[in-house]
């Protein structure tokens, strides 16, 4: 027969005591809820690192320049193609500054005053002529300022820095 507090023990030693009345039904409860709540938890924890990734992927890769010692560069309305190509415009891929070679030019697309955006288009007015291209890792700025000043006839410079440094370079550009 069971035996709560303030009565005497188990009628055998070493027999346990069956659970208060009621109290096994409130321990029931408990498990699933707590089980639901770290499920929550962990969905929300995983979710939240989900968006954050997926956010960081719309970032433009970080770059600097063209840093003009006068006045800033000012966007063109030309087609993109290169100076040895027809003049059809070129497919938006090939348009894209990491493939740009000495001896070609590229356009500033980017707001006046903020964070250039090149794109490689036909010599003319208003364009950066590639002087020398810089390829491998760079540090930013003053690393692009270094390397162009060994660069005769240079205006401006260009760098992009990504994650996975062998994909770094860095343009010293002059203004035509």
């Amino acid at each position: 027969m069971p035996t709560y507090p303030g009565e005497p023990g188990p009628p055998y030693p070493g027999e346990p005591l069956p659970p208060y009345p009621g109290e096994a039904g409130r321990r029931r409860g408990r498990g699933p809820l707590i089980a639901v709540l770290a499920t929550l938890v962990v969905f929300a924890l995983v979710g939240g690192a989900a968006v954050w990734y997926l956010l960081r992927q719309d970032d433009p890769p970080p770059a600097a320049g063209p840093a003009a010692p006068s006045a800033g560069p000012t966007p063109e309305d030309t087609p993109a193609a290169s100076t040895s190509a027809p003049t059809a415009p070129a497919p938006e891929s090939s348009a894209d500054p990491r493939f740009v070679k000495v001896g070609q030019c590229v356009r500033n697309e980017g707001p006046s005053g903020g964070k250039p955006k090149l794109l490689i288009s036909p010599c003319g007015p208003k364009t950066y002529e590639v002087l020398r291209r810089f390829d491998g890792q760079t540090s930013g700025e003053k690393d692009a300022e270094a390397k162009c000043a060994k660069v005769a006839g240079y205006t401006n410079w260009y760098f992009f820095d990504s994650q996975l440094d062998t994909l770094d370079f860095v343009l010293c550009l002059k203004l035509r």
